[in-house]
């Protein structure tokens, strides 16, 4: 449990306490409040100590996280002898992973052997190209 007292982790226990004692604070002074006549503040009254659970929680959270890792640091090593040994398995049978291969580019060619003539395509490509040459115009500003 030294690793509880370094100074990151001081600093961590030092602000869950000014924080839950901040907030259930802030709490009490809703209640008084709404005690006053503020009936909204009545909900305040029920948020804070609320507000306050939840940093507890994470504090809680983060210090179970840390004596797992700890506690995963501190074990010694698996000894390679002891290990069971994997056995091949062959690349056709089911549950295996196919094989990363390269990918492959195809060429697009159109179906008459010429470039087909698409007048969208090309009034977009236009307006690309406009756009591109005007970087601070907005979209609307387009002549075409």
């Amino acid at each position: 449990m030294r690793w509880l007292w370094t100074p990151a982790w001081i600093a961590r226990h030092v602000a869950m306490v000014v924080l839950v004692v901040g907030f259930l604070g802030l709490g009490w002074w809703q209640i008084s409040r709404a005690t006053a006549g503020n009936s909204l503040s009545w909900g305040y009254a029920v948020e804070w100590p609320i507000f306050a659970g939840f940093v507890v929680y994470v504090w809680w959270r983060e210090v179970r996280l840390a004596r797992r890792k700890a506690a995963v640091a501190a074990e010694p090593p698996a000894d390679p002898a002891d290990a069971p040994v994997a056995e091949a398995v062959p690349a056709g049978t089911a549950g295996s992973r196919p094989a990363v291969r390269r990918p492959v580019r195809v060429a697009r060619v159109a179906a008459g052997g010429e470039a087909a003539d698409d007048t969208d395509l090309a009034a977009y490509n236009d307006y690309l190209s406009w756009l591109n040459a005007n970087p601070g115009a907005r979209p609307g500003d387009y002549p075409g």
